[in-house]
């Protein structure tokens, strides 16, 4: 069986990840959901030759020092491909994810608007989070292409590995790849400065240091855009502070408060119409009120209340409301709906109509759905 093959078929089937195991034939996932491929099982041996096939030499030498490797491929005529080799039970494993060969834009995306309007702002810290296989880094693929159309920026990416390949428009794009370009994002974000950047992508922040250098590079007049594995807005705030010891606690939400432009949380979710997925977004933007909410531990809690309140003036919603829209547009399901949301009980109210005296923020998407 040829890794060639497979992954021909990985793009025929629109399959957005393939799983590689000794003693299991190939595994798709196909909209969030696998799907066995027929055929045998696949071999350690077989399995050693397509990682090392797929590994050059100094990346096959790091693998058989740290036991997995993280990388990026293109094949002719195919695509590219996100790589992770790892030993299970010892032997290899092979996770690939399809990486479009082109960047869809925002729109394209069913992503919010307001995705447009913070990726042009000159300055300060945009966070896009979900669990992993949420649709994070085409998100942010798109805000940074929408930026290289619209205006002229020097942008700078840091990535493990490097995923979309973008060209020069407007702006001039600089792409570093961990451990081809770099030693790691430590090291890469200690020079960065140097670099005269205006935008920073970075592709994870992992650690307290990372989170460091995001923070500063924000508060200096950069634009800088990350992930984390976070769920929602408010516990992204909760994650960043966790990074710090209790006695910093108060200097980075005094921070955070200066620097944050807006949090971008996704869940994607079945399309009604069975082709693909179609993405849940939690937009919380960082107006007057959230900033005096962050610089208050306990303040921080009714973030959430705000984001719901501000649809209308600042384009923020919650995931609730966000998938109440794309319910109420046909776009997905009610199971699927009911699944997804944080308060099912409340949701099913809302769709009878029976209003809480509680509930505000939500005239904006009942409006637009009875004026259709």
């Amino acid at each position: 069986m040829e890794l060639k093959t497979l992954l021909e078929k990985m793009i025929k089937v629109n399959a957005s990840d393939l799983h590689l195991k000794a003693g299991s034939p190939p595994v798709f996932r196909i909209d969030g959901k696998l799907a066995e491929e027929k055929g045998e099982s696949l071999t350690p041996e077989s399995l050693k030759t397509m990682g090392y096939q797929i590994m050059t030499p100094s990346q096959q030498q790091l693998f058989e020092r740290l036991k997995e490797m993280d990388f990026a491929i293109g094949v002719r005529g195919v695509g590219r491909f996100r790589v992770n080799v790892f030993l299970q039970r010892g032997s290899i494993a092979i996770a690939m994810r399809a990486i479009p060969m082109s960047v869809r834009r925002i729109d394209e995306l069913n992503l919010p608007a307001i995705l447009k309007d913070l990726s042009l702002k000159p300055r300060g810290l945009i966070l896009c989070t979900g669990t992993t296989g949420s649709g994070k880094s085409t998100a942010l693929a798109a805000m940074i292409e929408h930026i290289n159309e619209n205006v002229p920026r020097h942008m700078i990416t840091i990535e493990d590995p490097i995923e979309y390949l973008f060209r020069d428009n407007l702006s001039i794009v600089c792409q570093r790849e961990v451990l081809m370009d770099t030693v790691s994002f430590s090291v890469a974000l200690k020079h960065i400065m140097r670099q005269d950047p205006d935008v920073i992508l970075i592709g994870e922040i992992r650690d307290r240091e990372t989170m460091d250098v995001a923070l500063k590079a924000a508060d200096t007049g950069h634009l800088v855009l990350s992930t984390l594995h976070t769920l929602n807005a408010t516990e992204t705030i909760n994650r960043i502070i966790s990074f710090y010891p209790p006695h910093q606690h108060q200097h980075v939400r005094v921070l955070l408060a200066a620097t944050l432009i807006g949090v971008i949380s996704l869940r994607l979710l079945p399309r009604a119409d069975g082709k693909g997925r179609i993405p849940a977004v939690e937009v919380l933007v960082a107006t007057p009120t959230v900033r005096d909410y962050l610089m208050d531990p306990v303040k921080t809690l009714l973030i959430q209340s705000v984001i719901e309140d501000g649809f209308g003036q600042y384009g923020m919603q919650t995931f609730d409301q966000a998938i109440f829209k794309l319910y109420k547009d046909g776009l997905i399901s009610y199971d699927d709906a009911i699944q997804a949301v944080t308060n099912p009980d409340e949701f099913k109210l809302r769709l009878v109509g029976i209003e809480q005296t509680a509930e505000r923020g939500w005239g904006q998407f009942e409006k637009k759905d009875k004026s259709k």
